[in-house]
């Protein structure tokens, strides 16, 4: 069992649980459903919607619907996962910049 972790920025903000403010209720939900499948099983091809991210450590969550959220976490310990970047995908691939900004989170983590 994994515990999973928001990311929180050098001087103390915490994007993601911004992102989940403003989420509806049903959104919010299916997020944190999503993310307790994460906590039980770990990072693994079983789940469902869950795919790693070739060429890098991180792995996308995708959460089915209306809204198309993406949810893009990495194991920073061996019990830990940490949820870089969560985000509505509006094209059909995801933007090179939401991986960037998860890959550039994911480095600060692992150089702390």
């Amino acid at each position: 069992m994994a515990r999973v972790e928001y990311y929180t920025s050098p001087d103390g903000k915490k994007p993601v649980e911004k992102f989940l403010k403003t989420c509806t209720p049903a959104q919010e939900t299916k997020i944190i459903r999503q993310l307790q499948y994460i906590q039980e099983f770990g990072l693994t091809p079983a789940i469902p919607n869950l795919k790693k991210v070739q060429g890098t450590p991180l792995w996308e969550l995708r959460i089915l619907g209306r809204d198309n959220v993406r949810i893009l976490c990495a194991p920073i310990r061996k019990d830990v996962i940490l949820v870089l970047q969560i985000f509505i995908k509006k094209k059909m691939k995801t933007s090179k910049r939401e991986l960037t900004l998860a890959r550039r989170r994911y480095q600060e983590e692992v150089n702390q």
